[in-house]
């Protein structure tokens, strides 16, 4: 077969490297060849290569030192380039095919996007910016939008452009500590001995104290290395924590600072703070088992090497089947490596599960599953990660937002006592695994909306922080992309002045939500029966009731796609600032689930924001009654000085195109008050992308902006000129 002329259909990102015969990269180019390392994988994948494809030989691994950005001291991916060629002939084997090679000299790097198996097929034209970045990078020669990556969000966090953020900057000690731990895989006794020692000087490490199987008892003799972790990640204070760590940080010669904070960070309960059993119990291999997972993990983060994935997966499964180890094995894993394996204690099983909504995979009895499970997870984790508006975007983040989730199912009391880790027999429950200590949230005020890019002043953010305080109800409207949504979730953050999404309740009204849905009514159940359920509104009762120093607020967006008058029921007149007393209580509809009826009056200390846009001319106005209860404020659409400067520095538009957006939004703005009136301007929010643009891409994100959501925007304006929409809108992208 001959090479084609036409474009090529697939680009393929393939590994030269395969276990013990070490990197084939030169044998494949003198050769010109690439040849797939396996029997028995991959086979079907290699036969689909078609001639005319593009091909480049990749190395994948990760880098702290000499990058071409600041890191923070945090580790990077990488991508090393080593060669690059066109696929001349398929030999259909599943083995091989034919490359006119071109060797990389230097190698060229490309950071973050990488894939660690061993082929990876690259579709262009998909809509994927990274995908279609990184096939320019390789095969045209054309450099690497790394602002835009590092803005991110599975990146952002670690290596973005905005204020540096001090939530995780525990993960460098944690993983410095892992590091080190890894000099004693062969000879632990020097690790043992010197923990030994720091127990005669700090307090805390009393429990380790092993039993022998002729009764008697004596100094833990052997130690695995999750376990020597966890001897400052149990339940006891901060100072003592710290005190710990900076003993075993001085023991392994770790000179990165010891954390200030523990924050999110799960701990082993105190009666099960070993990862083993005590020698009475313990396997011959059982320690072995831990150490080998412990260093099958490290190399399976700083390698492509796909047999240092599967020799993780066996790791893993022999740890599994130690005593007693059971999740706390995540746990020790995202201690060591907390970016690329997540804790799977009961708080962020629950919270995956409930919030996030992908089943945590178990095996029986509610164990955890095996290595392929668990890799999963991860797999499935990262994928979301990358997307802007998912709830969190890294294992750290993960585990805070566990920590700070508010359900009380799934969780326990902390055992504080320092009774010995192994006290419970085997036939006592497995399930005390590692727990989260009692949150501390994130504090947040107006800086913090003005901080995350909000346009508004800063007296216009606190006239509505105070009228919300007082007025208790506030509607947030104005016309559509005015950010109303976005504004209203940071007023109640700052009202509360932390950063816990446990006290808001969001919903959203349309014309089929009822009373029952919202307040309280019968649902069915599981067995065909009916029950009496609360809803939303009432369940924000009853929490703020139970926490009367807190606030707690309920966030309705578009209020008025509902009956609001028929959905609060009765509730509507309690809403009133002056009727949020026990005195002025009322009964419900329906009675509470025993049958009694019991009144009930809206607490101070709940507070609803609703969001309404004014625009949408197919929803009724909002009774007479309702709006009595609520103060409003009109947001506008905010172009300025501030908006330029957002989305320049955060949102990679071009500085000289920023002024001409801003005119031609506003030039429209203009036309659209005089033919229709002020609520149907288009807001700020059209042109704010929400994250990032590739570099140089300006022109061509704005024209997209323009055709496939202003227009249509407009033609829904002018739905019987159909003339001046289509006008309006040629005007508006006239020239650029």
């Amino acid at each position: 077969m001959t090479e084609t002329k036409d474009a090529p259909k697939s680009y393929w990102f393939v590994g030269a490297s395969y276990g013990s015969d070490g990197d084939q990269t030169h044998r494949f180019l003198s050769e010109g060849i690439w040849e797939n390392g396996y029997d028995d994988k991959h086979l079907d994948l290699v036969r689909s290569m078609q001639p005319g494809d593009r091909i480049a030989i990749k190395s994948t691994f990760t880098r702290k030192h000499n990058l071409p950005f600041d890191n923070r001291g945090n580790h990077v991916s990488v991508m090393a380039i080593k060669a690059i060629g066109t696929i001349t002939e398929n030999l259909n084997d599943g083995k091989r095919v034919r490359v006119s090679w071109l060797k990389q000299e230097p190698q060229r790097e490309w950071y973050f996007y990488t894939y660690r198996e061993v082929i990876w097929r690259l579709v262009p034209g998909t809509g994927d910016w990274g995908a279609d970045g990184l096939i320019a990078f390789t095969f045209d020669a054309k450099p690497q939008d790394i602002d835009r990556w590092r803005n991110e969000p599975y990146w952002r966090e670690r290596f973005g452009d905005g204020p540096v953020r001090q939530r995780f900057l525990w993960t460098e000690f944690y993983e410095a500590v892992a590091e080190k731990l890894l000099d004693f895989r062969s000879d632990r006794k020097p690790l043992i001995e010197g923990i030994h020692q720091i127990a005669t000087k700090v307090t805390g490490l009393s429990y380790l104290q092993d039993k022998f199987a002729d009764g008697t008892t004596g100094p833990l003799k052997d130690i695995c290395p999750f376990t020597a972790m966890g001897t400052f990640n149990r339940s006891m204070t901060d100072a003592n924590r710290k005190a710990i760590a900076t003993e075993i940080a001085e023991l392994l010669g770790v000179s990165v600072p010891v954390p200030d904070t523990f924050d999110g960070i799960p701990v082993l309960n105190n009666q099960r703070s070993w990862f083993f059993s005590y020698s009475e119990k313990r396997g011959d291999g059982d320690i072995e088992a831990l150490w080998r997972v412990f260093v099958a993990a490290a190399e399976s983060v700083d390698s492509d090497l796909p047999e240092h994935r599967i020799e993780l997966a066996h790791a893993y499964d022999a740890a599994t089947q130690v005593w007693g180890v059971a999740w706390n094995l995540s746990t020790g894993l995202y201690w060591a490596h907390p970016w690329n394996f997540p804790t799977l204690d009961s708080q962020s099983r629950h919270y995956i599960a409930k919030r996030l909504s992908i089943p945590v995979p178990t095996s029986g009895q509610q164990k955890p599953a095996d290595a392929n499970g668990y890799l999963k997870l991860i797999d499935d984790l990262r994928a979301r990660f990358t997307e802007d508006s998912y709830p969190v975007h890294s294992f750290p983040e993960l585990s805070l937002a566990s920590w700070q989730f508010k359900d009380p199912a799934d969780s326990g009391e902390l055992v504080t006592d320092d009774a010995s880790p192994a006290d419970l027999d085997d036939t006592e429950d497995l399930q005390q695994d590692a727990v989260q200590p009692d949150p501390i949230f994130e504090s947040y005020s107006v800086d913090d909306i003005l901080k995350d890019g909000c346009f508004l002043p800063r007296a216009e953010i606190e006239r509505l922080l105070e009228r919300l305080r007082t007025k208790k109800n506030l509607i947030l409207q104005g016309p559509p992309g005015t950010g109303k949504t976005w504004i209203a979730k940071r007023l109640a953050y700052a009202l509360m002045g932390e950063k816990d999404g446990g006290k808001i309740r969001a919903v959203q009204f349309h014309p089929n939500l009822s009373y029952e849905d919202f307040v309280r009514g019968w649902r069915p159940t599981g067995d065909g029966k009916l029950t009496l359920a609360e809803g939303v509104f009432m369940e924000a009762i009853r929490a703020a009731s139970k926490s009367p120093t807190s606030k707690f607020v309920v966030v309705i967006e578009e209020i008025n796609r509902g009956n609001p008058a028929q959905i609060f029921g009765e509730l509507l007149t309690l809403l009133e600032a002056g009727k949020r007393t026990p005195s002025e209580a009322l009964e419900l509809c329906y009675p509470d689930a025993d049958g009694k009826r019991r009144p009930v009056h809206v607490p101070e200390n709940l507070y609803v924001l609703g969001t309404m846009n004014i625009a949408d001319r197919s929803l009724a106005l909002v009774d007479l009654a309702f709006r009595r209860r609520f103060a409003f404020a009109t947001l506008e659409p905010k172009l300025g000085e501030s908006w330029q400067n957002w989305v320049i520095q955060h949102c990679g538009i071009d500085p000289e195109l920023a002024p001409g957006i801003e005119q031609r939004i506003s030039s429209l703005n203009q036309k659209i008050e005089q033919d229709l009136g002020t609520q149907f301007r288009i807001g700020h929010s059209y042109v704010t992308p929400p994250r990032r643009i590739e570099l140089g891409s300006t022109r061509d994100w704005f024209l997209q902006v323009a055709e496939t959501e202003i227009g249509p925007l407009l033609e829904e304006y002018w739905f019987d000129s159909p003339k001046i929409a289509k006008g309006a809108l040629e005007k508006l992208i006239a020239g650029w």
